[in-house]
């Protein structure tokens, strides 16, 4: 078990990628925090699920763009579990608009969660990982962070100004991070899917139609499974990733380099 005795936060961990993360590290081991903002009923029954199997889950319901809701759900994490070992900063937002019709509240509203909460979540993991009375013998790092980003940091997206540049924000905030704290022994990555069978982007793939088109754009000729970026923060989160910091590891099938 990769992960055993470790603890992990994952946001926005209800459905989708967050949920099959959850789901991954509990399997190896470790004790997950999961993350939700709306939806309870969903996030609970993933932690009965977990719970079920002999793993260790808590639900943290928390607007992760707001600073004094991330300080009480670490509270709570650290307060059930003791300490953190792993942050998955996943929550993400869509507002999408032609740009000139783009208001600012969309802007704000994904900029706040995507970036800004990635931020807020970031900087308390830190200062958890450095908290000096940390037992931290179940990991040759101190702590490990994973941003789950997107292939919009690089890839432009029409309609989408908002979210690309939220991403875009990401990957340099995860290598600004990682440069930053490398020394201390805090692995800092980060995660850009493609096309990922998700509730945020069912209409581009819910249909035979609308997936024959979208595999079209796909070099490997298949729409990934959350599961495919769960394997994926299994790995940079454990051990066997223990030389790996400040990368972006980019799971799509190929869409980038056809791009």
């Amino acid at each position: 078990m990769l992960l055993e005795g470790q603890i992990a936060l994952v946001t926005g961990a209800n459905s989708g990628i967050g949920a099959a993360i959850v789901k991954a590290l509990a399997a190896e081991g470790a004790s997950v925090g999961l993350n939700f903002i709306a939806n309870e009923d969903a996030a609970n029954q993933i932690v009965e699920q977990i719970n079920r199997s002999d793993g260790k889950a808590i639900a943290l319901k928390a607007d992760i763009s707001k600073e004094n809701q991330v300080i009480d759900m670490f509270k709570t994490l650290t307060d059930r579990y003791g300490t953190i070992d792993i942050l998955v900063s996943n929550a993400g937002i869509q507002k999408d608009s032609p740009f000139e019709q783009m208001t600012i509240e969309q802007w704000n509203a994904v900029i706040g969660v995507n970036l800004t909460g990635a931020f807020l979540c970031a900087r308390q993991a830190i200062r958890e990982f450095l908290r000096p009375d940390r037992n931290t013998s179940q990991s040759e790092a101190l702590g490990k962070i994973i941003f789950i980003s997107s292939v919009h940091e690089v890839v432009p997206w029409a309609h989408h100004a908002n979210y690309a540049a939220s991403k875009g924000g990401i990957m340099m905030l995860m290598k600004t991070i990682a440069q930053e704290i490398a020394s201390r022994k805090i692995r800092v990555n980060s995660i850009a899917p493609g096309a990922i069978k998700t509730p945020i982007n069912k209409q581009a793939w819910d249909s035979p139609h609308a997936a024959d088109e979208l595999r079209k754009l796909i070099p490997y000729g298949r729409i990934g499974e959350p599961e495919d970026i769960a394997h994926a923060a299994v790995y940079l989160a454990s051990d066997e990733a223990s030389f790996v910091t400040g990368i972006n590891l980019i799971v799509d099938g190929g869409v980038c380099i056809s791009n």
